[in-house]
């Protein structure tokens, strides 16, 4: 059995995990998380100083609690590891130090985990995860990607996109129509209540250089922007704005233009699993919705946990655990941060000369 300690502060979550495994059974024994949602709800967004420095603040706090909670010391802990890329960087460098300042305190192995990487393998704590090649939707505040995830976590994205991520037009969309933040569960809420096929919204898609489209690729900046228009129209005309209507119709179209492209990209690659991971796979109606129509291709769909779904440390420390099943995937102590970094580029964080 392996023990890992991991640290994730990419971007408004301090949160601290211990977990383990055992063959191919993921254990978490605690995973702590310290939210900063009322610190940054009243700008509408988070602010990066900000978030570094509630980290910064909260980390020593999380850390005690997670050794507490699991009821492990660090001294029996064998590995630790630290999200060090995509996120906001004085965010990273907060968690960063502190896992490579605790390596070196008490002589533990470092791992430097991909933020992505982290999301797609929260589904290790599934039961019957898939263990061949699979597809992965990772939908969230800050990306929506798809992408090809094989037996030795070889990673190729396939779909990507190009502007908002759908996580984030939930947030300006929420904002618009005056609704609490994170903009996903407000929506969430109020279009319970409302009809999803009011409103025509439209599916936008991605030109390519010959004339069509790009099959697997996402844009939901004019999916925004119509909604901004239809509430622009109704204020000029002035009718009461139906919010529940508008949520739900929004709502709807996000989770088909996700549904669709994710069960074409899938069939189109003859693979017969997909995982949806990210903050937007905890929405209901995208979890009913890919259920359904993947069963209609003999594809099955494996969720996230509900609780594993926004970022926290124990899919940081299961990427760890993944990686270390395959030797040689140990992070140098003088691996830095980056804001951007392709999920293709995630071995480059076991290079002995690391990328930054």
């Amino acid at each position: 059995m392996h023990k890992v300690l991991a640290i994730e502060t990419s971007c408004d979550e301090t949160s601290v995990s211990i977990v383990s495994n055992i063959g191919d059974t993921f254990r978490i024994h605690s995973n702590i998380i310290a939210s900063q949602i009322e610190d940054h709800s009243k700008w509408g967004g988070v602010v990066p100083e900000l978030a570094a420095r509630k980290h910064l603040e909260s980390l020593p706090f999380v850390l005690d609690k997670a050794l507490e909670e699991s009821k492990i010391k660090i001294e029996e802990v064998d590995y630790i590891a630290s999200t060090v890329a995509p996120g906001l960087v004085g965010c990273l460098r907060v968690g960063s130090i502190t896992a490579r300042s605790l390596c070196m305190l008490h002589s533990k192995p470092f791992l430097g985990i991909h933020h992505l990487e982290g999301h797609l393998s929260s589904i290790l704590f599934s039961e019957n995860y898939p263990k061949k090649s699979f597809l992965t939707l990772l939908v969230s505040g800050g990306h929506t990607e798809l992408i090809k995830v094989d037996e030795r976590r070889g990673m190729q994205r396939l779909g990507k996109s190009f502007d908002d991520a759908a996580g984030e037009a939930f947030d300006k969309v929420g904002r618009l129509l005056g609704l609490s933040y994170p903009g996903g569960p407000a929506i969430e809420k109020i279009a319970k209540n409302g009809d999803p096929m009011k409103f025509n919204l439209p599916k936008c898609r991605i030109s390519d250089k010959k004339g069509g489209f790009l099959k697997y690729d996402f844009s939901f900046s004019g999916l925004k922007t119509a909604v901004l228009r239809l509430v622009e129209r109704m204020n000029l005309d002035g009718k009461t704005i139906p919010i529940p209507d508008i949520a739900a119709s929004f709502e709807r179209v996000v989770a088909e233009v996700l549904v669709e492209r994710t069960i074409k990209c899938a069939d189109d690659h003859s693979l017969d699993d997909v995982v949806v991971v990210g903050g937007v796979a905890a929405n209901n109606t995208l979890r009913k919705m890919m259920i359904s129509e993947a069963s209609k291709k003999s594809i099955k769909v494996h969720l996230a946990p509900l609780n594993l779904c926004t970022d926290n440390a124990a899919m940081i420390g299961a990427a760890a655990l993944f990686r270390i099943k395959f030797k040689d995937h140990l992070s140098s102590l003088k691996l830095g941060v980056a804001g951007r970094l392709s999920i293709e580029q995630a071995n480059t964080l076991y290079e002995e000369n690391p990328p930054f």
